[in-house]
């Protein structure tokens, strides 16, 4: 299972917000059927089995962004590629919150 954290910066538009992109970069990816995704406040958290289905929904996002007019987009992108079992995301968080003291 490959999980993957991308955020994306467009950079030179004419406000401070980056929601609006964000939230066009996500609408660009959901059809994508082998990529789960999650949206925090830092980022989106992709998955799948398969490493070019990640790189496909990264390049739909730079994309999206692009074509609504930005011309300078940057991206950073964190991969955690795991092949000796098959671990979801929602799994890692438990498996860290088990060692919580609350």
């Amino acid at each position: 299972m490959i999980q993957a954290e991308i955020s994306v910066y467009p950079i030179g538009t004419s406000t401070t917000s980056s929601s609006f992109y964000i939230a066009k970069g996500i609408e660009a990816i959901q059809d994508i059927k082998e990529v789960r995704y999650e949206i925090n406040s830092m980022g989106t958290i992709l998955e799948s089995d398969n490493i070019d289905k990640i790189f496909e929904a990264v390049k739909n996002i730079m994309e999206v962004i692009h074509n609504l007019g930005v011309y300078r987009v940057e991206v950073i992108l964190k991969i955690d590629s795991r092949n000796d079992k098959q671990a979801k995301m929602e799994e890692k968080v438990e498996s860290i919150k088990k060692h919580l003291r609350m």
